[in-house]
Parts: C-alpha cells; structure tokens; sequence
C-alpha cells in the first residue's frame, strides 16, 4: 500500500463540514475526474453529504466541491434526524440514487441508525428522501442495526452488501458494545429490499465489528473490502473474495495503522479500492473515522 496523502480535509469555513471527510465514495465523471461523495461533521457531532471532484491528474490541486450539503438530516424523531451518512450511489432509470446510514440518538445503546435512500436528477444534488422511514430498518433478520449500504447492479437484479448489528453487550463501566457483521439482501429495482437471513462475513475470535462493506470487481473475482477491529485495537483494512457474491472467504492480507503520528498512524478504515490508469487506488479515512480527511494511496 503506497499512501499518497491527504487530497480533502474539511473546510471550517462551512458550518456543516467543521471535522471529517468520513466514507469516501467515488463517481467517475470522465477519465480523469472522479467525484468523491463523503460525509462531513458540524460542531454538534451531526453528519451531512456533501462532495469534492478530485482530478487523478492532480489530486492535490485546487477542488470543485458542494457549498452546501445535499442532503439535510430528517425531522425530529425519524430515524435520521441526527445524521445521514452516504456509502453507494447508483444510476437507476433517469435518476442517480444515494444509498445512506441515517443516524439517530437512543436511550439504553450508545445510538441507532438504519437505512435509507434519497434520490436526485443529477450528482450535482440536492437529493430528496425518497421514503421518511428506512427502506432496511430493524426486521426479522436484523433486530438491532444496519447501516453501511454497498449496492450492486447486476442486469435487472441488486444486491446490497451492509452493515448488520448481531447484539449489544453492557460494559462493566456502563457503556455498551456493539457487534457488527456484513450480510447480504436482495432487490429488482433497487428501491424495495429482501434481506437473507445468513451472515456474508462474521467475526473472527476477538474481533467486534466489521463495518463499511465496499465491493471491486478484478480480472478474477470479487473482493469485498471492509474495515475491521476488536478489542481495543483501532479499524484496519482486509478484504474477503468470491464468484458468486455469496461464499465470501477473508484474505490474509491486512492493512494496518502504523502508530507513527501522522494523521492515519492509529487508524485506518472505510476504504473505496477503484481503477485508474491500469491501476488499483484506494480512498480511505484515518484516525477517528477521518476526522482529518480523506486520503489517497495506491495498492
């Protein structure tokens, strides 16, 4: 991994992007120029869309970016009425779809956040609910979280790899763990989803959360790429492979922080792996879930 530094850090002079550039999700506009939606945080911790078009020619020269956010958070007592995270954006009939965790606050865990989909004519946004309530929230299947939405077109079929809570667990100092796993649901048209009952990818021994499932087609297989952690330790990076998008076997080869004191030397995560000149790049995040920005390397 040949990290390249930082290409976008927040703008404080924007009231909703005072900290994070979280969940990098790149668009290719033309050979060159991708479009990276991300989510940036205000000064009260509440997450908002928002994009920057990074030029592969130049990526740390001067950005195109969103003035304003895309999307706003929802209205108070919704289920993201504290924060909207975007993961996936597709292209469906004459409109592009934004997949997105919504957040909000809870009383006896340290938070709740679901599924939900917004719409717009072009990238430029804004976007628009396109339901007030998650399209994926708790079910039979999943009766706790998800969130961290990949999507998947495949002809007239979608699927969606995501972000599933399995439990919480009540620490000795009052606060709570929670237990994240990758599974699997399926849609026709990209808007109403069936989720499987099994989970794609579960914990290894020690580990507690898998989180922000993003899938690269190679000349072979599918890697599903994600950020992984447990214990005290901080997310790395692994992936897992497959043909079919249903066996998933984890790979040896890990991403890990250096511990250096650089802005990714205790963390790294929510990577986005993508093609560029033959070769394979990753953005990702750092320390505190890119707080500092979002980052650039080669793999």
């Amino acid at each position: 991994m040949q990290k390249l530094g930082l290409v976008f850090t927040p703008n404080e002079a924007l009231s909703w992007q005072k900290t994070h550039i979280q969940n990098p999700t790149p668009i290719q506009l033309t050979d060159d120029v991708f479009r990276v939606f991300f989510a940036s945080r205000d000064i009260n911790n509440i997450s908002r869309p928002g994009y920057f078009d990074l030029d592969m020619k130049n990526p740390f020269g001067p950005k195109k970016i969103s003035n304003a956010p895309l999307l706003d958070i929802g209205e108070l007592g919704a289920f993201d009425d504290c924060g909207v995270m975007p993961h996936s954006i597709l292209k469906i009939g004459n409109q592009y779809v934004m997949y997105y965790t919504g957040w909000s606050k809870s009383v006896t865990v340290a938070f709740s956040f679901h599924i939900g989909i917004a719409v717009s004519e072009t990238l430029n946004g804004p976007f628009f609910r396109y339901s007030k309530a998650p399209v994926i929230g708790r079910n039979h299947f999943d009766p706790f979280i998800v969130g961290a939405p990949y999507v998947l077109k495949s002809g007239t079929h979608f699927t969606m790899l995501y972000v599933s809570c399995i439990k919480w667990v009540a620490n000795p100092n009052h606060s709570t763990q929670h237990f994240y796993t990758i599974k699997t649901a399926h849609s026709h048209d990209g808007f109403h989803w069936e989720p499987e009952p099994d989970v794609a990818i579960g914990l290894a021994p020690n580990e507690h959360s898998i989180a922000r499932p993003v899938i690269y087609k190679n000349k072979e297989e599918f890697e599903l790429w994600f950020s992984f952690r447990g214990g005290e330790k901080p997310y790395s990076l692994g992936y897992a492979t497959s043909n079919d998008l249903k066996s998933w076997q984890r790979n040896p080869q890990v991403f890990e922080p250096t511990n250096n004191g650089a802005w990714d030397g205790d963390m790294l995560c929510y990577g986005y792996p993508f093609d560029y000149l033959n070769k394979k790049h990753l953005l990702y995040n750092g320390n505190s879930y890119g707080k500092a920005g979002c980052g650039l390397a080669i793999l």
